[in-house]
């Protein structure tokens, strides 16, 4: 009988943050039976580890609907399940997307934070066709865009649509056509659309609508947040070593807090979080 796991990332609370599935031993399962787990989970996706050596893991990510090749939540919520039984420390995940490390350590209250080091980052401008299918399926107007943060597609693992909104009441209004917008990320390979304000220059309140996982929207993303983040550094928004503060899940009912940080000399962000069992 496979043990699944259930634990909500980014946040100190259950009733917060983002649901992941977490089976810490995957092996002898096939994909068939992975994808029939996540399916039956339901979450936004669910985390299979196999082990391969002294703190050494192969992970995959399955979604109700398929495989992705990189899940940051999850990978937060899997490293502070491991962390609560194999202790503090570096563990190494093998990704679909590359290596990724995973520092473990004693976090707020008792419990334990996770900090997960992304796949290289990389954006490009979105060009003018990709913004107005996206617009239309959101039901977005170009002028409700602020320019300060031109459309571009981020990637840390997956390619994600960033839209930044030009007010708060915009991004709280989310109201968008889930076939539509499906279709079009099915087609140009998006995983997550990421919306975006800037309450600061590095403090963004954030939402992403997740049709190829089969839900409306993710409370708390950590891939994109990386995206995001490198994308910020790349425009020149952000200095390397700079903290970016994104909070996501709030017009939800699920609050969450992802912390990045942009690697000095590197492409790569480092994402936290927190991470507690579901009831």
């Amino acid at each position: 009988m496979t043990e699944v796991l259930r634990y909500t990332a980014f946040t100190t609370t259950p009733s917060g943050g983002n649901p992941a599935g977490v089976v810490l031993d995957a092996q002898g399962l096939s994909d068939a039976e992975m994808l029939t787990i996540a399916a039956e989970v339901g979450y936004s996706e669910t985390a299979f580890l196999l082990p391969t050596g002294e703190r050494q893991y192969r992970i995959r990510y399955f979604s109700p609907l398929a495989e992705v090749a990189f899940c940051g939540h999850a990978t937060i919520a899997t490293s502070v399940a491991l962390g609560e039984r194999i202790g503090p420390g570096t563990v190494h995940l093998a990704t679909q997307a590359g290596p990724v490390p995973v520092e473990i350590a004693a976090g707020p209250a008792g419990g334990i934070t996770a900090t997960l080091t992304s796949p290289p980052t990389s954006t490009r401008l979105a060009s003018a066709d990709e913004v107005r299918l996206a617009l239309a399926a959101l039901r977005w107007s170009a002028d409700e865009l602020d320019p300060t943060y031109p459309a571009h597609v981020a990637n840390a693992g997956n390619d994600h649509l960033v839209l930044a909104a030009a007010s708060r009441d915009r991004l709280a209004d989310l109201d968008y056509d889930f076939e539509a917008l499906g279709k079009i990320m099915a087609e140009l390979g998006w995983t997550t659309v990421h919306l975006f304000w800037a309450e600061a220059p590095t403090v963004f309140h954030a939402r992403n609508p997740f049709p190829p996982g089969g839900v409306v929207e993710d409370p708390a993303t950590g891939a994109a947040a990386a995206a995001f983040t490198g994308y910020l550094r790349a425009l020149g928004h952000l200095e390397d070593g700079a903290v970016v503060t994104i909070h996501q899940g709030v017009d939800m009912g699920r609050p969450s807090l992802l912390t990045c940080t942009a690697i000095p000399g590197d492409t790569r962000v480092k994402v936290s979080g927190t991470a507690v069992p579901i009831p």
